[in-house]
């Protein structure tokens, strides 16, 4: 019989009523109920009750009504590194048949911001306060010890979906997230700054910044799972599919109450995947180059109205290549990354239209409120040169488009790119040209190529549609204190125990009605890596910064000498110039330093200090964010270990030690760390021991045994000698203490190989790191892995 200690007994209910709220009619009388504090206090029983269940009576409390009658669904879709230049919407050169439509059906935004990059962006729409304040002035894997760089939004800037929540709506979230630690995303948690915890009742997805289209790094709530190994499957359908499905839910559960759906894909960031029928559609449309394309858009976006009259084309940045310079021998390469991109974005925008579809085909769409955002930022520069594998130019490996095209060459040429065996991403001038009419593009924050996106907001129900495009100067901020204006909602100061820091978003639903209505917001707040704007009153003052997203190997010394103390002004007098093409700062140079003042008041009250904190890890990549562990003792149960929580042996020295029984001709992987744009595996072919250390498609360092491993009992060690993260390096792999290879590792990873890829033992999940096992992915091995232990030195 089970004993239990009394007094222990007795503090587990003390520890419980501390932990539990009170829900006890004493309590729930003296908390408000006017929405200030949230949760909302529990009705009190309507019945009497008395001490004989004769005398009571039961009954049910009503509960009050708390939205407005018909309060609308909402539904916000954010499209991912996209610039202003991209949709025919907006005058690009991209098929977006459903963001016409929807914009046909509402209203257009030309002068709609962005913070320049991904996790600031999704944290600022979210909670309605500026990045910096919710501690997100970076991404999530760059995060710093500074207070605005944490990557970790504070549970005191309640998102709007947890708000909703509260308030009777039905939350979910569909595709990338980006907020979250990168030491958080293991299965072991912790798990409450996953989307669940920041007010999503339903969460399907990915957790990181970028993942495979074609083998995406899944998450479903809290649980991990995997896609089906399908030639048709593509994550940016899926995340549909899977949101037609909780619709349905929804209808069947709860048709009363409204919902609110933050459908976020990931398209149309690297790496760019997309079925070739899509990309081949474009062909042909971009031979004459990136600048022609500006010259091209620009004169549509004028004879459209997207842009004022008079609005200038902003000349291209002596640090980035004309497509006049790109040698003959390199163009097919990049023009094909951009039909790649254009048919990846068109994809997109279909995939939108089929959620729309979904509404209207479930009577929903009349009373759905939708803000479609195009783009988290500007289009993405990372690219490079081109690439065929992203992660090159943020790890900042040197190399040449002649290395990438001979690499390309050996796994299918041309019609590799977009498929499953390539990370790829366009060239920077293709980003650029994505931007026009403007100077820059993501990872810029001075200038509008960072950080204006176009927007449309339809609501059928509730905002008349108009052909007038509105020009208020607003930003992902003033998303939340729209939805909380038109559903007259009063921001809680308390939200689940947690005292609430201020908004610093401004409503902009008054646009709805009012396209000529002028401005309500004052002022705004830029940064991202050292670069950084103020916008107050139709002016903008701004400085470049030392860091050129599109030419990162320059960058490096450019930071390591700079001062943000002595950094160039510009100044902007944007009410009249659009895409800021006329310098005013010598003309104006009081309203300069006034400007430039206020941009460090605001700096200092929004966490922003240091300047250029989301630079820190190109100077200190020692300091980036990582597990305390230098030892592990896995077996073939460890799966899905994110990267960065992973045992580094790809970019330090190691001893991985296995211990196996293994069959007469074995095969299978025994681990394997990232994916097919770059990792390292060790796996038997036909009881040959194999290890790959993929160097980014680029440069492939291999070894196999020469003789088979013999069937039973072994002990393989794979010592890696690594001089410092990036440089050179040796792996010998021996066999129950014998060397049978060895690989010269002529150059190593610095930091990651990816951003979702994982560590896995006796398999290799997602992408595959050596594509000589892709058709037979996961390649489980076929004999018994006992034990696996990796030592860090």
């Amino acid at each position: 019989m089970m004993r239990c200690h009394p007094h222990r007994f007795a503090c587990s209910f003390v520890l419980l009523a501390i932990l539990l709220p009170d829900t006890s009619p004493l309590v729930a009388q003296s908390q408000p109920s006017d929405g200030s504090v949230l949760p909302f206090p529990p009705q009190p029983m309507a019945g009497i009750t008395k001490a004989r269940m004769q005398d009571s009576t039961m009954q049910w409390p009503e509960q009050p009504q708390r939205l407005p009658k018909d309060a609308p669904n909402v539904l916000v879709v954010l499209i991912d590194d996209v610039g202003f230049g991209i949709s025919e919407t907006f005058g690009g050169e991209v098929h977006t048949p459903t963001m016409t439509r929807l914009a046909d059906q509402g209203l257009r935004y030309n002068c709609f911001h962005t913070t320049s990059i991904c996790s600031p962006t999704r944290a600022a729409l979210l909670t309605g306060r500026n990045h910096t304040r919710v501690s997100s002035g970076t991404i999530a894997e760059r995060a710093v010890a500074f207070d605005g760089y944490t990557g970790v939004i504070p549970k005191s800037a309640a998102t709007f979906a947890e708000v909703l929540k509260q308030y009777g709506y039905h939350t979910s979230a569909f595709g990338k997230w980006h907020n979250t630690p990168a030491t958080e995303t293991t299965a072991i948690g912790p798990k409450d700054r996953w989307p669940n915890g920041y007010g999503f009742e339903h969460f399907y997805g990915f957790l990181a910044g970028e993942t495979s289209q074609w083998e995406p790094r899944l998450v479903e709530n809290y649980n991990t799972i995997e896609p089906p190994h399908d030639d048709k499957y593509h994550l940016t359908e899926d995340l549909v599919d899977q949101a037609l499905v909780w619709l349905d839910d929804r209808q069947a559960f709860a048709p009363d109450k409204p919902f609110l759906m933050y459908w976020a894909p990931g398209a149309v960031h690297g790496p760019h995947h997309i079925f070739s029928q899509w990309a081949d559609k474009y062909k042909g449309k971009f031979d004459d180059g990136w600048d022609a394309y500006r010259d091209r858009v620009h004169k549509r976006q004028l004879k459209m109205g997207i842009i004022p009259p008079g609005t200038k084309l902003t000349p291209r940045d002596e640090t980035m290549a004309a497509w006049d310079d790109i040698p003959a021998a390199q163009r097919d390469f990049q023009r094909r990354g951009m039909e790649i991109f254009a048919g990846f974005a068109e994809h997109t925008d279909t995939q939108v239209g089929r959620l729309v579809d979904g509404l209207e085909q479930r009577g929903l769409r009349d009373n759905t409120l939708i803000f479609y955002i195009w783009g988290d930022n500007g289009s993405s520069s990372e690219g490079q040169q081109g690439s065929i594998s992203e992660l090159l130019a943020q790890n900042g490996i040197p190399n040449t488009v002649e290395q990438q095209i001979a690499a390309l060459d050996k796994i299918g040429g041309l019609d590799a790119l977009g498929s499953p065996k390539t990370d790829n991403i366009y060239h920077a001038g293709w980003a650029w040209a994505g931007s026009t009419p403007f100077k820059a593009t993501k990872l810029v924050a001075s200038h509008f190529g960072g950080t204006r996106n176009p927007m449309v907001v339809s609501w059928p129900k509730g905002i008349q549609p108009d052909a007038k495009i509105r020009d208020q100067f607003h930003h992902v901020i003033d998303i939340a204190p729209t939805i909380y204006e038109i559903l007259d909602i009063t921001p809680p100061n308390v939200v689940n125990g947690q005292q609430q820091i201020k908004i610093d978003g401004t409503s902009l639903a008054y646009t709805f009605a009012g396209g000529d209505a002028d401005t309500k917001k004052d002022v705004q707040f830029f940064d991202n890596n050292g670069s950084r704007a103020i916008y107050k009153d139709g002016w903008m003052a701004c400085a470049f910064g030392p860091f050129i997203p599109w030419n990162t190997p320059a960058s490096t010394p450019r930071i390591a000498n700079w001062d943000s103390a002595t950094d160039p002004w510009e100044l902007y007098h944007v009410a009249e110039d659009f895409s800021q093409a006329s310098d005013l700062a010598a003309q104006y140079p009081d309203k300069l330093a006034d400007l430039k003042q206020e941009f460090q008041q605001l700096a200092k009250d929004n966490q922003d200090y240091p300047i250029g904190a989301g630079l820190w890890l190109r100077l200190h990549p020692e300091d980036r964010i990582k597990t305390s562990y230098t030892s592990w003792k896995l077996n073939a149960n460890t799966r899905r270990m994110p990267e960065f929580t992973a045992p580094g042996i790809g970019r330090q020295s190691n001893t991985v030690t296995i211990e196996l029984d293994a069959p007469a001709k074995a095969n299978g992987v025994l681990y394997a760390l990232g994916g097919s744009g770059g990792g390292v595996t060790l796996y038997i072919e036909d009881g040959h021991l194999v290890y790959l250390y993929n160097m980014f498609i680029i440069e492939q360092y291999q070894s196999r045994s020469a003789d088979p491993l013999a069937a039973g009992k072994h002990t393989i060690e794979v010592v890696t000698e690594i001089d410092a993260p990036g440089k050179s390096g040796v792996a010998t792999i021996k066999v129950d203490g014998k060397q049978v290879g060895q690989a010269k590792l002529a150059r190593t990873v610095p930091a990651a190989f990816s951003a979702s890829e994982t560590f896995d033992v006796g398999v290799d999940l997602g992408s595959t790191v050596s594509l000589r096992y892709y058709e037979q992915r996961p390649f489980p091995f076929d004999g018994t892995i006992n034990s696996l232990k990796v030592e860090l030195k």
